[in-house]
């Protein structure tokens, strides 16, 4: 197929494109290249997915509507893959405005292009931070979230609710994928697991918020482009037993769908710290801190509808995926 992904120099965006690739599918890769972290970093990742003639990039803002615009016009892809947007729930707080932009603004370009375009199914990216102040576990994307606690995660429950309009009023198949605490070898400069491993082989202290009492459904980058994969595969249908009158937020009656997609298996900090302890041979300095605002103290993925509809979860164990990392990131930075 013919696929469009958006964010394609990014973590997740480019692990999924190179997978894409390499089964033979033709990618339209978008991305802005922006300097919110490191774009060397993006531009390496980039370099993975160049040697296949199949990779075409496109170096545009997805709050650019004209050329987003021209770019379908000109590309005709079928499916298309939204992983492009202002991430981290920290950084929301110090610039609101930024997720305004490319959250909501770009989101509604790309279902614009979707819509005029013909495209088949728009799968994209939403976040565990959806779940805001619930506190029943596993979180399930048969509960409620009407309760974020950041902005961040407000920008994305507007995603999935800007979806359902556009499967309602235009018929587009769209699913949304609720990712819970990526973590892996090109990961995100901006994210725990990198900022722990920089700073402890710098022989330099750690921030560790909540005083270590986090729990996270810490997930594999690997496991999430598989999951991925299989639901862009499988377009979404409308829901047969749908009921306005008790109406399920994971479904509809139209082509509509939300999924988990987390280890189902979560681990507190200060074992994930220990773990990459053990893999970098040396202790961290901890300076232990108080919950920041907007964060939450647990997460932890229901996978069960994941699991009904292609027959996936993910299952690489921290204790494998930190060893991996550790090893990617050895190499780039000849550490």
């Amino acid at each position: 197929m013919k696929i469009l992904v958006t964010g394609s120099a990014g973590f997740i965006g480019s692990a999924l494109s190179l997978r894409l690739l390499e089964r033979g599918d033709e990618i339209v890769g978008i991305d802005n290249l922006n300097d919110y972290y490191d774009v060397n970093l993006k531009r390496a990742r980039l370099a993975r997915l160049q040697p296949y003639p199949g990779f075409t990039p496109i170096q545009i803002s997805l709050e650019n509507r004209d050329a987003l615009t021209e770019t379908f016009a000109k590309h005709r892809p079928q499916r298309v893959v939204n992983l492009a947007a202002q991430a981290g729930v920290r950084y929301s707080i110090q610039n609101p405005q930024a997720y305004v932009d490319s959250n909501l603004v770009g989101f509604v370009n790309v279902l614009e292009a979707c819509r005029h375009h013909g495209v088949e199914h728009l799968v994209y990216a939403s976040t565990s931070s959806v779940y805001g102040a619930n506190t029943k576990m596993p979180f399930s994307v048969h509960d409620n979230v009407d309760h974020p606690v950041s902005l961040y995660a407000a920008t994305k429950k507007a995603n999935e609710l800007m979806a359902h309009t556009y499967s309602h009023l235009y018929g587009l198949p769209t699913t949304g994928l609720r990712f819970f605490t990526v973590y892996g070898p090109w990961g995100r400069p901006d994210m725990a697991l990198f900022l722990f491993t920089r700073n402890i082989l710098a022989g330099k202290p750690i921030d560790v918020f909540n005083y270590g009492h986090h729990r996270r459904d810490f997930t594999y980058v690997d496991d999430i482009v598989e999951g991925v994969l299989r639901v862009v595969d499988q377009v979404a249908a409308p829901s047969p037993h749908w009921s306005g009158d008790a109406p399920d937020p994971a479904t509809s009656q139209v082509p509509y769908r939300l999924y988990n997609i987390g280890s189902h298996r979560p681990i507190e900090l200060m074992r994930y710290i220990e773990v990459l302890e053990d893999c970098l041979g040396c202790k961290a300095i901890k300076n232990f801190l108080p919950m920041q605002i907007g964060d939450v103290p647990d997460t932890y993925a229901d996978v069960d509808a994941l699991v009904e509809a292609v027959g996936y979860q993910p299952e690489t164990p921290v204790e494998e995926g930190v060893v991996r990392f550790v090893s990617w990131y050895r190499e780039y930075y000849r550490v």
